[in-house]
């Protein structure tokens, strides 16, 4: 894909899924790729296949909620390449449950990896971004970013607050005139490790969760995702909805208002297993 070749590309989450399918694509495409996850034995088969393909690499283990590290990794990615040109703030974890019986840790966890994650590495990262007078910021949401279901409250919070931060930033960019541009990214189901690796209130069977989403939701493959997410990279767009998935419930969301919950919400409790 033209418009990546030379650019250094930051990658988190890469140890698997969308994050990895990117950093693939990145490296095909010609970037030179800062990489990292917590699933140290994921980061290194990514790593492995992007030295395959023959491009740069820096692999490391990260955890976006450790706010001082981000940034200790974000000047040493630069003081490794000399520069950096784009953040990939892909990493998330998933979490179901009603807000009755979810315990605060659970919903704070998922704030500080879904949400504070994505915070700390724009904030990380862009006066490198800034810096390099090519920068751009792509923070990656969810359909959940666009629209609430029943059990997944948490997600739905820390997804809608990317959404917000990441359009409040854009247009922040713009006014300052920063020659930093900004993308929001809206996976709808994708064909990754997420709900495999989720976990679930008390009473709730996260296997049987996984099955629904694997079998009956999750329809792309995460190297198509990839490519649509660089492609509406290069073209600078403010959001990318990923799957067509994504683009009908944008438009059903959009056509109802708020009526779109009373459905959602029928269509949920056929999908989902009952409780233990």
């Amino acid at each position: 894909m033209d418009g990546f070749a030379g650019k250094v590309a930051v990658v988190t989450g890469a140890g698997s899924g969308i994050g990895q399918a990117l950093a693939i694509e990145l490296a095909r495409s010609g970037a030179k790729l800062a990489i990292s996850d917590v699933d140290t034995e994921g980061l290194a088969a990514t790593e492995e296949r992007l030295k395959a393909i023959g491009a740069p690499v820096k692999a490391d283990r990260l955890n976006v909620t450790e706010r001082e590290a981000f940034h200790l990794y974000a000047d040493e990615v630069k003081n490794h390449f000399g520069k950096v040109n784009q953040i990939y703030n892909n990493a998330g974890i998933a979490f179901t449950g009603d807000v009755e019986i979810s315990q605060y840790k659970d919903i704070e966890r998922v704030m500080d990896v879904d949400f504070w994650g994505v915070v700390n590495g724009t904030k990380a990262f862009l006066p490198h971004l800034i810096e390099s007078g090519d920068g751009h910021v792509i923070n990656v949401s969810s359909v959940f970013g666009l629209f609430s279901v029943p059990g997944q409250a948490a997600y739905n919070a820390a997804k809608f607050a990317v959404r917000g931060f990441t359009e409040a930033l854009r247009q922040e960019m713009i006014l300052a005139q920063h020659p930093v541009k900004v993308t929001t990214v809206h996976p709808g189901g994708i064909k990754t490790a997420i709900a495999r690796n989720a976990t679930a209130a008390e009473g709730l069977d996260a296997e049987q969760l996984a099955n629904v989403f694997d079998k009956k939701l999750a329809s792309m493959s995460p190297r198509r995702a990839a490519v649509v997410i660089l492609d509406g990279v290069r073209k600078n767009k403010a959001r990318v909805l990923i799957g067509n998935d994504a683009k009908v419930l944008d438009a059903l969301v959009r056509i109802t208002g708020p009526h779109y919950q009373r459905l959602f919400a029928a269509f949920t409790s056929r999908m989902m297993p009952p409780p233990k």
